[in-house]
């Protein structure tokens, strides 16, 4: 009979204590990490710090030399004045002299500009739009691109 009561006094306290910790159970919900995905913003910065850090891969280096960084600065100079002069020349906004040729420009005949595997052919003497011919040398493709003069 003191067996019987000691069992069921421990399934009683046991009974008891689940009872009490049950009373603090809460939902279990889910909660992501990465900001991308609804997590806690100030999570970016430690989350790219580990990224780089496991990053392995680097950007290859081309070490160029000063001659063709030169060239390649000439070429992009060249390139912006013939796209701002085109520009200036297709919406009206370039000056012309007496005889109708544009001032200060580069296009004041038809134009072929080389530069690496390409040669751009500017042909300006159409009233009605610019012409631009594109030459792939390698494979002997060409882009034509014309643009209408609003002018």
């Amino acid at each position: 009979m003191v067996m019987k009561k000691r069992t069921l006094i421990t399934a009683l306290i046991t009974l008891g204590a689940v009872f009490q910790f049950s009373a603090f159970a809460t939902e279990l919900v889910y909660e992501p990490i990465n900001p991308s995905f609804g997590g806690n913003p100030l999570n970016g910065s430690f989350l790219l710090s580990k990224a780089n850090s496991q990053n392995a891969h680097s950007a290859p280096l081309s070490e160029r030399s000063y001659d063709e960084r030169l060239q390649e600065s000439l070429e992009r100079a060249y390139i912006n004045r013939i796209v701002r002069e085109i520009t200036d020349i297709a919406f009206g906004e370039q000056e012309y002299d007496e005889d109708g040729n544009p001032i200060d420009s580069i296009f004041n005949q038809d134009s072929i500009f080389v530069s690496g595997d390409f040669q751009v052919e500017l042909i300006t003497s159409n009233p009605d739009s610019i012409v631009v011919n594109i030459t792939n040398l390698l494979t002997g493709e060409v882009t034509v691109v014309e643009i209408p003069r609003f002018g």
